[in-house]
């Protein structure tokens, strides 16, 4: 049995997408927008030995399978017809047909790609789940893969999480802009404030407190290369001295007493179990009256299991783990902070990688020369992709303002927002 013919057995309805095999078949509309390739033997053992994501990923990554009608940087309405296509579960007499008719070469998993990091249950060499050593080796795996590289995707901001977008026609660079600036407004920095950011990537949010409202600010990061490119950024902007940026673990951020805690874009690698920790360390950090600003990626719910899927963990951020707003804020709360208000913005984080989509794809040669192409892929593949799912709301991105209350109940906190004028 040809490849197409038993996929096609296994369709529901007619294909959105075009598929064509190595063997010689094809399935689905001449005039599909797109076409699947699937190039070789070792690209259908990929699929064939991990169905889902995982297999399909493997293959794409590996360039065992094209998607023509998508630039690899930007597979987005690939993949938004691909979640169209809807299959069955073959019957218990079809599966052995099916197996005998791939023959069992065609079961056995080729070795994975380079790019792939180690299955969870295999990771316990770099230490418990969000031990020191594994998350450090988890956010190198992902952050230090060339600052050159981000440098073209991100733009100029080198601010890799969610911008606020003024205004549906504003730039990249002013939706970037426009989010340090909300976070700040919301943590109502002012002269003379101190201000801890932790998890704070390329020192984005350090430079633009100390800059615009003249706090001295303190930025931790787990990874190497980030530091050094915000402490380089720190000194062209004449910002030393009340902008520092420090290559280590949040936990070892110096000082307490803080004004304002930024973490923004983190949360996703400390791990739900950890939370109570998390939200105490910064209870402990901050000062009466001190407040928290937590953005990061969130699920629609509380019910799902946090863990990430395979794609994202083997090949994105390994050890990542997502859950609903609702559990973020019990746990703030349950840890004696006081969340007095909750926001999604998770249509601003679509348009946010609509832009890095579009940034890879017009850099694209130099990305490839930079990363080589399968690292090139896998970015494409996970910005479309997530863009796709803040769309549909499979995930969404919450900002949760909290304050360490007095022990007399003194939050001092305006009646009413001052960050909305």
């Amino acid at each position: 049995m040809k490849i197409a013919e038993l996929v096609s057995k296994l369709t529901v309805d007619a294909p959105p997408v075009r598929l064509t095999a190595y063997d010689g078949s094809s399935f689905g509309p001449i005039d599909a927008p797109i076409t699947l390739e699937l190039k070789s033997e070792r690209g259908l053992r990929y699929v064939a030995t991990a169905p889902g994501d995982l297999g399909l990923a493997r293959a794409y990554v590996s360039g065992e399978l094209d998607l023509h009608g998508a630039h690899p940087a930007n597979p987005y309405e690939a993949l938004r017809l691909l979640g169209d296509w809807r299959f069955r579960r073959p019957a218990p007499g079809e599966a052995a047909m099916f197996i005998k008719e791939l023959g069992w070469r065609n079961l056995l998993p080729p070795e994975p790609p380079a790019q792939e990091a180690l299955p969870r249950w295999r990771r316990t060499m770099e230490g418990l789940r969000h031990s020191r050593t594994r998350d450090a080796h988890a956010i190198g795996k992902h952050y230090d893969v060339s600052n050159a590289f981000y440098e073209m995707v991100l733009g100029p901001s080198m601010a890799y999480t969610c911008a606020v977008f003024p205004k549906p026609d504003a730039s990249l660079e002013e939706a970037q802009e426009e989010k340090f600036d909300l976070v700040a407004r919301k943590l109502g920095l002012a002269p003379g404030m101190r201000l801890l950011d932790i998890g704070c990537g390329w020192g984005g949010m350090v430079r633009h407190a100390a800059k615009h409202y003249g706090v001295t600010a303190l930025g931790v990061t787990l990874s190497a290369e980030q530091a050094k490119w915000a402490t380089a950024a720190i000194e062209r902007e004449g910002l030393t001295g009340q902008a520092e940026v420090r290559h280590s673990d949040y936990r070892d951020a110096p000082g307490s007493g803080y004004d304002a805690i930024s973490s923004i874009g983190l949360l996703e690698h400390v791990g739900v179990q950890n939370y109570p920790s998390y939200f105490g360390f910064i209870r402990d950090k901050l000062r009466d009256g001190g407040r928290l600003l937590n953005h990061c990626i969130t699920r629609p719910d509380n019910t799902q299991s946090a863990v990430a899927g395979h794609f994202i963990d083997r090949y994105v951020f390994p050890d990542g783990e997502l859950t609903g707003s609702g559990r973020i804020i019990t746990e703030a709360q349950d840890a004696g902070l006081e969340v007095r208000h909750s926001e999604n913005l998770r249509e601003h984080y679509a348009l946010t990688l609509k832009f890095w989509c579009e940034n890879l794809e017009r850099n694209w040669d130099a990305c490839v020369a930079e990363v080589g192409e399968p690292i090139a892929r896998v970015w494409g593949l996970y910005m479309a992709g997530s863009r796709l799912g803040f769309e549909t709301n499979g995930i969404q991105l919450h900002q949760v303002l909290a304050v360490k209350p007095s022990a007399t109940g003194d939050a001092a906190f305006p009646l009413r927002p001052t960050w909305l004028s």
